[in-house]
């Protein structure tokens, strides 16, 4: 790559760049390692199913992994060179992962055991009770697994001492069964077709058949043979087509793939010592088998019969006649199919007639040439197929779909093919619709329900189409027309044809001129209909509506005053009458009328006078819409009747006046100006009249003067309209409600009221007050009043009673601006428009001032002088309020984080204004009191949770608690000495058995004593340390003599001075156990064991102890809880005890004079150690061969029990058992003609036996 260094010459990947590049380099061979692994998965999935595949698979993928990796370091390709180590270390990591996958390696995810117990060789009595000495190490044991059988190692696995076994069996007859199962063979019409014809074979793997074969219609005899290579391409062909359609979906259904399924089942019922070849034949014929030779060129026995006839596959199918294939209903003529069989007569057809979901089989049999019956046995024996011809005829008298299917073919030789499974192909299928006729008739009209026809438009006339079956569609209608009587000159009668479209069984005619319409048939796609009744429809021709108007004029006093029209209509009704007034020059109005008869009155009387125009302008009626009407106008100049009313009016009014001599009503006159109107004023005693003259303007407003008596103190009068005159001096009496006129002479007023002049409250802040007022006056009143905190905002609110009240919940002045009641507006009393609210004070507190404390300003906080913890100690509170009080708080502490984290919010009650407030000293730290809440019998706590004091306000008070100091040792474990130590840190207490653990402030002053309990002498000290730890460290002491001692923490004391916490009763004192040196004796004085054996010794001192041994001088080490102690030998060679410690390893004695020699168990072998699998004949004889590991002289025991298979499995019944003894050689032999595998049992030398016998040997542990 550009940029980089061009590496030395020795250092130039293998390959030339100039051949292939670096990076291609590196991607075909990690290519090439990809595709390994791929298969190597492949492989491991194998393995795991294939139980005689285990060694083949891990030798060889160890060594096609060492080799890729051997070739990449050579090829020396950049950035996938490596060093040797690098090499070394890849080979053994992909082959401990070959272990890990082909079971060379197995781990054990079990939890591990004591070191004291370790796992026995076979047939070595297993003992976990008992320790044993390790096994031998040998770097074999690490590679034995790994290379699979490459490598050959004596291991501790099972049956390792006695390995290999010989099986003799004896061979049986083989046999050879031609078409085992008697099937029939033929050759599907399809290219390229073949057949397979099995064989079944038993005792024997054939690699030589020989076959001949007579094409049909030929006497020529062809002769072949096949060999191993041919048949195992038949077989593979056959495999792979087996796989080909068992992918195939359930949809792709082929007829002739039965027979392959037959075999694969007829595989699968095999027995062991059964298999299956095949013979592969694409041309019909008859084959004959000659013979079949296994690899030993032995010929298997034929079973008879030996020969099979291959035929063309019967067929059958329908001719390409021309055939209808959709028929009316009715028709009396059969429809007859065609349909062409080929096969080897005689032939039998099955099929199946499928009406509308109903299905039916029918059998045809003895199909064949019947035109030469003298050579029919001639054709059948020579078994030459024939193509024949099968008429089938149909009766089709049900309507529907009908459906006629060739199921299966059979011919003379017994094949079957089914024609018609999975899919269906119109050579084997024919369909036929079967169609009812359909018929017209028309809809919505008939002779007595005649169609309307408007002139100048188009009336729809429906016809429908019923009884029709969707596939004749679309249907043609012809449609005939007669003209009305006497209207034959202007109409010509006509014939149509009409067609209906699509989804849709109705056809609309747009019949334009009266007469009679006939439908006179129906036709569809392929069938005739019929005509039903109603089949005529009159067509009627409807008359526009008229009207016939008069006019009429209406006179009164002043003139003309409006119109009346009679109308006689002639149509269909209801009626609209569309008419148009106009008034002098203003636009014209278009208004209408409805008439339910032929009859109606129009009345015209306009209210304002002038000139006026009337015209008709349209009529509908119920088939015609706003048709023109020329009917007659009328112009008149109209002078209304004159009227008056109260503005306002439909009802009597009431009004009022609260000042003044008159009181203004305002009246609507109409008519013509000027007017005169008479009014009367009607009082509690007399009724005046009133006349105003000359009134130009409608409305106006009349001043009515106010009755003397009323004027004066007030009350109730009437005003009434009398009549009205206009300018022409038409009088017209009124009769309309009159105005009640309430006359006030007494304003309201307001005030707050107070009891005894007193117009303040005191409430609380949460609650509300109602202020009292006293009102005069007609409610409701309506007052104004402020707040004087925010005397810009100005309240409103509406009252009922005269002794109502206003709501407030802020505290201060209130005061009273204005008042109106329902009538006149009124005054505030002066002096008494204000009234005071006030708040009931909230409770507080705060420290007494004689409380010894600092006051820090920064967070208003009062610091306490320091408490040791568990001190009582607590402060003094002064109280305002109302008894008694309920005091919440917070308790907080510091955190890690350099914050505050609250502890608890508790809440105390105090009936005295000054309490006493107890602090809490039961954790040490830091303590932050905080009063957020307080509460007294106006402000409760339960009724006020949400009155919190402010964080400002709050009182804050804090305070250190100090820990008192205490020790104890981190645990009660027992230490171990040795006589004349000195009591200081050492190997002895590295268990923590000898640190205290203190708390509290440094530094300390820790008095110890140590109890000797054998002297009964106690010895005291006192020391200073520095930390919270400390180990014992006391130099100046030393252990005198043996036996148990005690050392006690007798007191402690830190810098704060606090008295010391009550000290822990188990963890005090500590136990100091002083010993002697350890010994340790045999009780066997044996001096030859063999592995697998125990040899127990006697211990001296106190327990655990520790031995320290030697085998074959290297050095181990055996932990000892109990006397007699028992160890069991598992490495061959010299053992030796070199020393004994007893608790902990302590107070070491040396071990001079013990040694003995281990023996290694014999071990037997037959046939090498391998499975050696021999086939002999009638009279032949088989060697076993043994071979013994020891020390002769050897005595050895032997079995043989039935055969068992080459793929293993459970061993067979024990025939017969042999020992043979004084042996002094290291191979023996024997001659046997007998069936059976021969193992060896068991193996005893000059110093050993194996298996092991446990009595005798082993020797049980004393207790």
């Amino acid at each position: 790559m550009p940029g980089e260094p061009t590496p030395p010459p020795g250092e130039q990947p293998l390959i030339p760049e100039r051949l292939l590049d670096v990076p291609s380099q590196r991607l075909y061979y990690l290519s090439l390692g990809l595709l390994l692994q791929a298969i190597k998965v492949f492989d491991v999935l194998q393995n795991i199913f294939a139980s005689d595949a285990t060694t083949y698979y891990g030798r060889k993928w160890l060594i096609v992994d060492c080799v890729y990796i051997t070739i990449l370091s050579q090829l020396r390709i950049p950035r996938l060179k490596y060093s040797r180590a690098v090499v070394l270390l890849q080979i053994l990591s992909i082959w401990f992962l070959d272990g890990m996958l082909f079971g060379g390696i197995s781990l054990n995810l079990g939890l591990m055991g004591s070191s004291e117990i370790s796992s026995a060789p076979s047939g070595i009595p297993n003992r976990p009770d008992l320790p044993s000495t390790p096994e031998p190490f040998r770097l074999s044991d690490i590679f034995a697994p790994l290379t699979f059988g490459l490598f050959s190692f004596d291991t501790n696995s099972k049956d390792a001492r006695l390995l290999g076994q010989h099986t003799v069996r004896m061979s049986p007859i083989s046999t050879a069964h031609f078409n085992p199962h008697s099937h029939t063979f033929c050759l599907p019409p399809v290219s390229p077709a073949h057949v397979l014809v099995p064989i079944l074979v038993n005792n024997t793997i054939p690699t030589n058949v020989r076959y001949s074969f007579i094409p049909l219609g030929s006497g020529r005899v062809e002769y072949l043979e096949l060999g191993t290579k041919e048949l195992k391409a038949i077989e593979q062909a056959r495999v792979e087509g087996l796989q080909v359609v068992r992918s195939k979906d359930v949809g792709e259904y082929d007829e002739y793939d039965d027979e392959d399924d037959e075999e694969s089942d007829a595989g699968a019922r095999l027995q062991k010592t059964q298999s299956l070849v095949h013979l592969r034949f694409s041309k019909p014929g008859t084959i004959r088998l000659d013979r079949v030779l296994d690899s030993a060129n032995v010929a298997a026995r034929l079973v008879h019969p030996v020969e099979v006839t291959v035929v063309p596959c019967p067929t059958a199918q329908y001719t390409d006649d021309a055939v209808q294939y959709v028929h009316c209903a009715g028709e009396t003529s059969d429809v007859d199919l065609t349909i062409d069989i080929r096969g080897v007569p005689p032939l039998s057809l099955q099929w199946s007639k499928d009406v509308n979901g109903r299905k039916e089989y029918f059998l045809v049999e003895g199909i064949e040439d019947s035109s030469h019956s003298h050579t029919a046995q001639e054709v059948v024996r020579a078994r030459i197929p024939q193509k024949l011809k099968v008429p089938l005829s149909l009766s089709l008298n049900v309507l529907g779909q009908h459906t006629y299917n060739l199921e299966s073919v059979i011919d003379g030789m017994g094949n079957i093919v089914h024609l018609n499974e999975g899919y269906r192909d119109a050579k084997t299928t024919r369909s036929l619709s079967v169609l009812r006729r359909p018929s017209v008739s028309f809809k919505a009209c008939g002779p007595g329900n005649p169609t309307s026809l408007l002139i100048g438009s188009e009336a729809p006339v429906a016809l429908t189409v019923s009884n029709a079956d969707p596939l004749d569609g679309p249907w043609d209608i012809h449609v005939r027309f007669e003209p009305t009587s006497g209207d034959g000159k202007r109409m010509k009668p006509w014939d149509k044809k009409l067609q209906t479209q699509e989804n849709n069984n109705d056809v609309l005619l747009k019949a334009g001129v009266p007469g009679e319409y006939i439908v006179t048939g129906i036709k569809g796609k392929y069938c005739d209909g019929d005509v039903l009744a109603p089949d005529t429809c009159k067509v009627v021709e409807k008359a526009t509506p008229t009207a016939e108007i008069e006019w009429k004029r209406i006179h009164e006093c002043s003139g003309d005053t409006g119109v009346s029209a009679s109308l006689v209509m002639h149509g269909t009704p209801p009626f609209q009458v569309y008419y148009r007034t106009q008034r002098d020059a203003e636009p014209p109005h278009d208004l209408f009328k409805t008439f339910t008869s032929s009859r109606g009155e129009l009345t015209l009387q306009p209210e304002d006078s002038g000139h006026y125009y009337y015209t008709f302008v349209q009529l509908s009626d119920a088939y015609y819409k706003k048709v023109a009407l020329d009917g007659p106008s009328i112009d008149q100049i109209v002078h209304p009747l004159a009227a008056a009313d109260f503005v306002g009016g439909r009802g009597r009014r009431v009004v009022s006046s609260c000042e003044g001599v008159t009181v203004g009503i305002e009246v609507d006159l109409r008519g013509t100006p000027p007017w005169n109107l008479e009014l009367q004023v009607v009082g509690p005693r007399s009724t005046d009249s009133l006349e105003i003259t000359d009134i130009k303007t409608s409305p106006t407003k009349i001043l009515v003067p106010i009755p003397s008596v009323i004027d004066k103190e007030g009350g109730t009068f009437d005003v009434e309209l009398v009549s009205v005159v206009d300018s022409y001096g038409c009088r017209r009496s009124i009769s309309v409600p009159g105005v009640s006129v309430n006359v006030r002479r007494m304003k309201p007023t307001v005030k707050f009221y107070g009891k005894n002049g007193q117009r303040e409250i005191t409430i609380l802040e949460d609650d509300g007050a109602d202020l009292p007022l006293r009102l005069t006056g007609d409610g409701p009143w309506k007052i104004k009043y402020r707040h004087m905190g925010n005397p810009d905002r100005l309240l409103t609110a509406v009252l009922k009673s005269p002794n109502d009240y206003i709501h407030v919940t802020q505290k201060g002045v209130y005061e009273i601006l204005e008042v109106t009641d329902s009538q006149c507006p009124g005054s505030v009393i002066e002096s008494e428009n204000t009234y005071t609210v006030g708040w009931v004070p909230r409770p507080s507190a705060r420290l007494d001032p004689a409380t010894v404390c600092t006051f820090e300003p920064y967070n208003r906080s009062h610091i306490l002088p320091p408490i040791c913890k568990g001190q009582d100690a607590h402060v003094d509170l002064e109280l305002t309020g109302r008894p008694p009080f309920q005091i919440m708080y917070n308790i907080a502490r510091n955190d890690e984080a350099g914050g505050t984290v609250v502890l608890d919010q508790p809440t105390f009650s105090s009936i005295q204004p000054h309490t006493r407030f107890q602090l809490h000293t039961s954790i040490t730290g830091r303590k932050y009191y905080e009063v957020k809440q307080i509460g007294d019998s106006a402000y409760p706590l339960a009724k006020h949770k949400n009155a919190v004091i402010p964080r400002s306000d709050r009182l804050l008070f804090e305070q250190e608690v100090m820990a008192r100091p205490s020790a104890k040792f981190k645990n009660d474990n027992r230490i171990l000495f040795c006589l004349n130590d000195a009591l200081t840190s050492r190997e002895a207490i590295s268990n923590d058995g000898g640190v205290i653990q203190l708390d509290g402030t440094p530094p300390f002053q820790l008095a110890l004593s140590i109890r000797n309990l054998a002297a009964s002498h106690v010895h005291k000290e006192t020391i200073e340390v520095h930390d919270k730890t400390w180990v014992l460290d006391l130099p100046s002491y030393h252990f005198t003599s043996i036996g148990p001692h005690q050392i006690t923490v007798e007191s402690v004391q830190d810098s704060s001075h606090c008295e010391q916490k009550e000290l822990h009763p188990l963890r005090r004192s500590i136990w100091v156990d002083v010993a002697e040196s350890a010994a340790i004796t045999p009780v066997d004085k044996r001096i030859d064991f063999c592995v697998g054996d125990v040899a127990q010794f006697q211990l001296e001192g106190t327990p655990p102890w520790s031995i320290g041994y030697l085998i074959n001088g290297k050095s181990y080490t055996q932990e000892a809880k109990k006397s007699p102690f028992s160890l069991m030998h598992q490495q061959a060679g010299e053992f030796t005890v070199t020393s004994v410690s007893q608790q902990q390893k302590l107070c070491k004695a040396t071990v001079t004079d013990l040694q003995f020699n281990i023996h290694p168990l014999p071990a037997a072998q037959v046939g090498h150690g391998k499975r050696i699998f021999q086939d002999i004949h009638e009279g032949d004889q088989a060697e076993i061969v043994f071979t013994l590991i020891g020390e002769p002289p050897f005595t050895f025991t032997y079995q043989r029990a039935e055969p068992i298979p080459k793929k293993g499995g459970k061993p067979g019944k024990v025939l017969e058992t042999h020992t043979v003894s004084g042996v002094t050689t290291h191979e023996y032999s024997i001659f046997s003609a007998l069936e059976g595998t021969w193992t060896v049992t068991s193996i005893s030398d000059r110093y050993c036996r194996y298996p092991t016998q446990s009595d005798g040997v082993v020797e049980k542990t004393r207790h």
